[in-house]
């Protein structure tokens, strides 16, 4: 009787080591059509702040075009949205809008505005307003001209910035390292990482001990995304190849402590999809693909009520529109 006993406890404590390595499952709550009113809609952004939720992206007359302008919408609880803002340039076709929440209380968007038909096609820009988003400064260049600062993150006492050039050759794209006390004036961290050329868009998240993590999309080559990771001052890189091409990366750790990334997906067809991120392994694991399809993903994520928010913007109905997703995990 005791060596039945003793079996079976020594299996039941097995089994919850086992179930405890399991990566819990995630399940879609909802997902609705928050934003259709430009004819192209897309490249999103979420940030929830003071009790209201802002979600920034791209609106023109196509993917490309010289009337790209950044709409600002919000919402009091996450499923009636209105327009706040609309950012226009008189020239320059503004792109990919990232919202962030600086300790000061300021917000700050950072994007790209493009000039297809000029040797130097993109420059970095920033905007600033108070509390609300309703108004906002006139652009700030920031960075150097040709380089994309593509997503600003604060910790710690400072804004830090992968950029890469945005030479018409792939091939010969470079990634460079900022970093900016004030979202203003940046500093090159790095002129030039210890990366493969051919990068393009990035998220940089930090640990609970400090160190970063970057997730990098690459386009030459084999063109699978590289995952960056390195250690106060965050002046050393250490990367390694993961196992899927992506575009339009966002990534964030969990509570729990896992790490999930929304991607663009192109394997089979191209979609937006969340992947468990395994940093030791470099291994990317795909967990549930969203609703979405042919033009599609640039994610913004945010944990909040024990849910997962993602904002992204697809073509798989009619047009490019703005969706919002809703993620449990069980």
């Amino acid at each position: 009787m005791l060596r039945t006993f003793a079996l079976i406890a020594t299996l039941w404590i097995a089994g919850l080591f086992a179930y405890g390595n399991e990566l819990p499952v995630p399940k879609l709550v909802s997902v609705e059509r928050i934003w259709d009113q430009g004819n192209h809609n897309a490249f999103t952004d979420l940030l929830f702040h003071k009790g209201r939720w802002y979600c920034v992206f791209r609106e023109g007359s196509e993917h490309v075009s010289p009337d790209g302008a950044i709409r600002v919408i919000v919402s009091d609880d996450g499923e009636k949205w209105t327009s706040l803002a609309l950012i226009t340039h008189e020239i320059e076709d503004l792109r990919d809008a990232k919202i962030l929440a600086l300790p000061d209380g300021r917000l700050m968007l950072n994007g790209a505005g493009m000039q297809s038909d000029q040797e130097i096609r993109y420059h970095s820009f920033a905007w600033f307003s108070g509390d609300d988003g309703k108004t906002w400064t006139k652009e700030k260049q920031i960075g150097d001209p040709g380089f994309w600062l593509w997503r600003a993150q604060w910790h710690k006492g400072y804004i830090y910035s992968m950029a890469y050039r945005t030479d018409r050759n792939r091939d010969e794209r470079i990634a460079r390292f900022y970093r900016s006390k004030d979202g203003e004036n940046y500093e090159r961290l790095i002129p030039e990482l210890n990366l493969d050329k051919g990068v393009g868009e990035d998220c940089i998240i930090f640990m609970e001990d400090d160190s970063a993590l970057c997730l990098f999309r690459h386009e030459t080559g084999d063109k699978m995304a590289f995952l960056g990771k390195a250690k106060p001052p965050y002046d050393n890189w250490e990367w390694t190849k993961l196992n899927r091409r992506i575009g339009g990366p966002d990534m964030m750790q969990l509570p729990d402590g896992n790490i999930i990334a929304a991607t663009r997906m192109y394997d089979k067809k191209a979609r937006t999809s969340l992947s468990w991120i395994d940093a030791e392994k470099g291994v990317m694991t795909e967990c549930l693909e969203l609703p979405s399809g042919g033009d599609t993903s640039y994610a913004g994520m945010v944990w909040k009520d024990d849910l997962l928010w993602v904002s992204y913007y697809s073509s798989h109905e009619e047009k490019t529109c703005i969706y919002l997703a809703k993620v449990k995990f069980e």
